[in-house]
């Protein structure tokens, strides 16, 4: 085994050490294939359903939350502020696939959820979603994605540990 696959630290040509500069090459590359993938799906998105991701994701936080979510629940789910997600909720709505269901004991908040044909909508692009990305991810065999999937999970592990 060489000194790189056992994980000792060496120095790359500029003193650096070198598992910093492989660490740095691993998130280029993690970022140049999600950017990869997701112009991917942003334009599968457009082009099969005339949809835009922010929309896909709003339908797919609603979908897994059957009784709604208030648009505050709504914006920490996706991690977006109130503001990025009104619109598009504003959007949905005029187009019959979300509704606006004022709270009970609170007239400043509403909840949105999915409506029937909002549903059916959404559980139809999933399922092209998930074939999309099952062709994209296509070249991965499946102890691979378990590996993958583990390391990530540490590395977001870790991470959530030194927020919070």
């Amino acid at each position: 085994m060489s000194d790189t696959q056992a994980g000792q630290i060496g120095e790359d040509d500029h003193g650096h050490p070198a598992a910093s500069k492989a660490r740095l090459r691993l998130w280029l590359k993690l970022l140049k294939a999600t950017k990869h993938v997701e112009a991917e799906l942003r334009e599968n998105l457009r082009t099969a359903f005339d949809t835009t991701l922010p929309r896909f994701d709003v339908m797919a936080a609603l979908y897994r939350a059957e009784s709604g979510l208030k648009m505050s629940e709504l914006s920490s789910v996706l991690r977006v502020s109130n503001g990025n997600v009104t619109g598009i909720v504003d959007r949905l709505v005029d187009d019959g696939v979300l509704v606006r269901v004022p709270v009970d004991h609170d007239r400043r908040a509403t909840t949105v959820r999915l409506t029937n044909a909002g549903r059916e909508q959404f559980a139809a692009m999933a399922a092209r979603h998930e074939a999309w990305i099952d062709e994209m991810l296509g070249g991965i065999d499946t102890s691979e994605i378990r590996a993958m999937t583990d390391q990530l999970e540490r590395i977001a592990s870790t991470n959530a540990k030194r927020e919070g």
